[in-house]
């Protein structure tokens, strides 16, 4: 526990002047970042007597080792430093809401020649227009149903839609009626994105003066006596109140707004928002907190409008935002809101009428958000507590292990060996802490040998971590070179001369404050495989001197769990919670690994000469296959034919002619179900079938 009088500026040292300030522990990482109207009163609020302090923030002080601060000219520059940071640092203390679900929205994606309707989830795209978020994905899929018939734009995926152009038929919804079937050409890309936006019209709530110019169009149509196209406007009309039906009207003006709406205890916190447009309730979602700092209404409602609004521009910030309590000082916040929608926004508390009634709604909800929330929670908490101590007092710990990390190797017939890594922390998986390894430090099977440079790997780079936060006086040498965001890792290993790219260049150090990927050790390590693997992982951990880290394998034989040189296993109960918790724990490294082998093995199988090409990109790569049709033509072709395909000079035609020369043809491929003999350098889909039955 650190001494903040330590690291206490010198007096007169920090400015009078807005600004953002960071506190690091002792390692370097960024913990807390706040913001302030004037940075020495501030932070003279932190350098207090410790018993004055609110206990949360006394725990953050006494953590951090130093603190520091970024002047700027105005407290909406401050506003969006400290958003920008919360987001890149990550900091333990500060309030971070997380959604207690994922929420679907309805998606349309505008950026496309011809605009698709889609259930979306995740983070947002950018050129794709968002309604929402929705309780359920299939409250989306009846309002889609319902308005297809009036706005029949395409909701097929994109492989549907190639395949009906190639056929040239569509697909069933484009005989029904509910699309307009663009894949055929029944319309233009033009007419169908002009299609597409009337739809986000209506879902944005300008619904009355389209329902108008339906109804007119069915009295002329009657009055015409064209009675079959006035009977279509009518079960268009049906159709479309029938999904403005599913949202309430609220507020009978019209109103575009959110209201955000807080319930909160000593402990945590949750937040409710409903978006309203139109006067409608278009979309609503729920947030939860865990109140790590000392945090008043006001602060957490500013935190909910930086998650809320942070990454949002233009109409997705609506014209009134509703709150329980304003931010403190509220004119900052309510211009910056203005700069992210490009006009004025009314920051404020509904004082009477209906949006007021409505904001008591969302308070209820937040409350029952909240309620539902600590009984999960009470229950989740106490089935890991005696998880957790269930593995320290069968292992014999000191401690129960709050970071568990579990290992596993997995490969096909020998080739493609690849490893995984989980992590569960407080027994939930962690996935952002996931990692991914190839083994190149030899080739065949050997999953001893495989877990043991793993193992090796991994925690040479967590001493690497702590040797440059200063923790640690020794040079462990760089063998290990892994993947961190889903791309494919470069291995490198001991003795190697030919280095491959270290896929760390260019990315945040500690110095940075940033969280790391390899900085945490664990409390356990568990191996898939028993008695020998769980030797091999020892004795890695040995070799690199670290003695803190116990060490289990699970066998998936008889589930019994191995411990370094014991001849006999541990057997837990099979009702044991922590049985249950190492099970998990085993799957889930067991399935990251196959998914990774698998996708290795089918880029291997998918790989064609002309990925080597310098200068040729997928886009003339593919062009060049659709000219010939297939790559053995095109080996067969001239440079001169090979110049016929539009984008493709003498030069690339002679690269890739000296390429396809140079490349021997591969032996042809067999459809094992049919005996027929692929001549187009492809992989029947049978194969791959059969080999999933062999991989580990």
């Amino acid at each position: 526990m650190a001494d903040p009088s330590s690291y206490r500026p010198k007096p007169g040292q920090i400015p009078d002047s807005p600004g953002v300030y960071k506190f690091r522990d002792e390692h370097g990482r960024v913990i807390y970042v706040g913001k302030a109207k004037s940075l020495r009163q501030r932070l003279a609020n932190y350098f207090q007597d410790l018993a004055g302090l609110h206990p949360r923030t006394r725990t953050m002080v006494t953590t951090a080792a130093s603190v520091e601060w970024t002047v700027v000219s105005t407290e909406v520059e401050a506003l969006q430093l400290e958003y920008s940071w919360i987001k890149e640092f990550d900091p333990r203390f500060n309030v971070k809401y997380r959604d207690d679900k994922s929420y679907p929205y309805l998606a349309v994606t505008l950026n496309e020649e011809f605009p698709r309707v889609q259930v979306m989830r995740g983070a947002k795209k950018k050129g794709v227009r968002y309604f929402g978020p929705y309780g359920h994905a299939w409250a989306i899929r009846e309002t889609v149903d319902l308005m297809l018939r009036v706005f029949p734009v395409r909701t097929c995926s994109a492989g549907v839609f190639k395949r009906s152009a190639q056929i040239g038929r569509p697909c069933l919804l484009g005989y029904i009626g509910k699309c307009s079937a663009p894949c055929v050409g029944r319309i233009s890309p033009e007419e169908h994105h002009e299609l597409a936006e009337e739809f986000c019209d209506f879902m944005a709530g300008r619904t009355g003066a389209y329902i108008r110019r339906l109804e007119r169009g069915m009295q002329e149509a009657a009055e015409e006596m064209e009675y079959e196209r006035a009977a279509r406007l009518r079960d268009d009309i049906g159709a479309l109140k029938r999904a403005m039906e599913k949202s309430a009207v609220v507020l009978a003006d019209a109103t575009d707004a959110d209201l955000i709406a807080v319930a909160e205890d000593e402990l945590e916190a949750a937040v409710q928002i409903f978006h309203v447009r139109g006067g409608r309730v278009r979309g609503q979602r729920g947030w939860v907190t865990d109140k790590v700092e000392a945090v008043t209404t006001s602060g957490l409602v500013e935190h909910a409008l930086q998650q809320l609004y942070g990454e949002e521009r233009g109409d997705a910030v609506p014209k009134e935002v509703l709150v329980p309590a304003l931010p403190e000082p509220a004119e900052p916040v309510a211009q910056w809101l203005s700069e992210r929608r490009g006009s004025q926004v009314s920051l404020r508390i509904p004082q009477r009428g209906d949006k007021k009634d409505l904001m008591a709604t969302v308070g209820r909800n937040a409350q029952q958000a909240l309620g539902l929330h600590k009984t999960k929670r009470a229950s989740d908490l106490t089935t890991r507590s005696r998880a957790l101590e269930e593995i320290a007092g069968a292992l014999g710990l000191d401690a129960v292990p709050l970071r568990i990390e579990c290992f596993d190797i997995s490969h096909l017939q020998g080739d493609d060996v690849v490893a995984s890594m989980v992590v569960f922390e407080d027994g939930l998986a962690r996935k952002s802490e996931y990692r991914r390894f190839q083994i190149k430090s030899f080739q065949g099977q050997d999953d001893v040998r495989s877990m043991h440079e793993v193992i090796g790997r991994r925690f040479k780079r967590y001493l690497q971590e702590k040797q440059k936060s200063g923790e640690w006086t020794e040079e462990p040498s760089d063998d290990a070179r892994v993947d961190d965001n889903g791309a494919t890792a470069a291995t490198v290993t001991a003795g190697t001369d030919d280095l491959e790219p270290d896929p760390m260049a260019g990315r945040p150090t500690d110095e940075d404050g940033r969280p790391k990927r390899f900085a945490y050790p664990p409390q356990l390590v568990v191996v898939d495989g028993g008695a020998p693997q769980v030797a091999a992982a020892r004795r890695a951990l040995d070799e690199l001197g670290i003695d803190d880290v116990a060490v289990c394998g699970l066998a998936k034989r008889l589930e019994e769990v191995w411990l370094p040189e014991e001849d006999d296993p541990v057997v837990l109960p099979r009702s044991s919670e922590g049985l249950y918790l190492l099970q998990r724990v085993r799957d889930e490294a067991h399935r990251f690994a196959i998914a990774y082998q698998r996708s290795k093995r089918t880029k291997r199988l998918k790989s064609s000469p002309l990925d080597a090409v310098a200068g040729l990109g997928d886009t003339r790569r593919q062009a060049l296959l659709k000219h010939f049709g297939s790559l053995k033509k095109l080996r067969a072709a001239t440079v001169d034919e090979i110049c016929e395909v539009p984008g493709v000079g003498r030069k690339t035609a002679e690269t890739v002619a000296a390429a396809l020369a140079g490349a021997a043809p591969s032996a042809p491929a067999v459809n094992t179900a049919t005996g027929e003999i692929i001549e187009d350098d492809g992989v029947p889909p049978a194969a791959l079938s059969a080999e999933r039955g062999q991989e580990r």
